[in-house]
């Protein structure tokens, strides 16, 4: 990977990708917030029934892991979320496309929701009891972000706290140690969590096309048609020549069905 150089603090533009993620996650805690000050109990209710609890998941609640990022509490918190996932994903918009940078973040947030369940799964079959803690924001889609840029511009240079410049990935191998660090305390189930979301970030990065899913499929598909079509010239080509030795003796044709004349010193062919 070749190195950029040192960059300066300062956020990327707001635009694309990271201006719908931002706008739909703020949109979402302001509604929220409206609902609990004008109904607090149903507030709360649909705030619980959002976040993501694996035991909830497992008896039915299939919306939770699409709909637990856009759950937040706390100004404060939502704040530093928001900030760090404009940071991110501006910066990986801006050498990427939107549709990736979305598919990445998707990915992150799934394997946040799917490394709890496994944990809890697990943790109740082998009989240890794991603190069910509901997740809720976008912290997982941030930790997939953060490795993604750790891994495709480690040598990218940022300001840490405003002052301290660290290369992209010490500041995603500093995260994960203290991620893995949180696996000892009280709050294991979050931070195994956590690291289900970087290692889906990961595993999009090794498995998704950099362009997005939806060129990929396009020109799959585009190229699977162009296929068919050069088969069926090339089988036009083979019934026409049948005719043509039928009608004037032996004659050949290429693979779009246009003759080939015998002397091979006969540049019309190639018209």
């Amino acid at each position: 990977m070749p190195r950029l150089g040192a960059s300066p603090f300062s956020f990327p533009d707001f635009s694309g990708a990271t201006r719908r993620l931002i706008l739909v996650n703020l949109g979402a805690y302001f509604g929220l917030a409206l609902l609990q000050m004008a109904m607090p109990v149903t507030g709360a209710e649909l705030s619980s029934m959002l976040t993501f609890a694996p035991s909830a998941f497992l008896h039915g609640a299939l919306w939770q892991p699409f709909t637990y990022s856009f759950i937040h509490f706390g100004i404060f918190a939502t704040l530093f979320e928001l900030l760090s996932l404009w940071f991110l994903a501006g910066f990986l918009e801006s050498l990427n496309s939107s549709a990736w940078v979305t598919g990445l973040y998707a990915a992150s947030v799934l394997g946040t929701a799917v490394a709890a369940t496994a944990l809890a799964v697990v943790g109740s079959t082998l009989g240890f009891a794991t603190l069910e803690i509901p997740l809720y924001g976008c912290i997982g889609g941030i930790f997939g972000l953060l490795v993604a840029i750790g891994v495709l511009y480690a040598d990218m240079e940022f300001l840490l706290f405003f002052t301290i410049g660290i290369k992209a990935k010490y500041m995603a191998a500093m995260y994960a140690l203290i991620t893995l660090a949180m696996l000892f305390g009280q709050e294991r189930m979050y931070a195994f969590a956590q690291l289900g979301g970087a290692v889906a970030g990961l595993l999009y990065l090794r498995l998704a096309p950099r362009r997005g899913v939806q060129i990929s499929m396009s020109e799959k598909w585009y190229g699977l048609r162009n296929r068919y079509y050069r088969w069926k010239r090339r089988r036009a080509a083979r019934k026409f020549e049948v005719y043509m030795r039928s009608q004037t003796g032996p004659r050949r044709f290429d693979g779009t069905g246009r003759p080939i004349d015998d002397d091979p010193d006969d540049k019309k062919r190639w018209n």
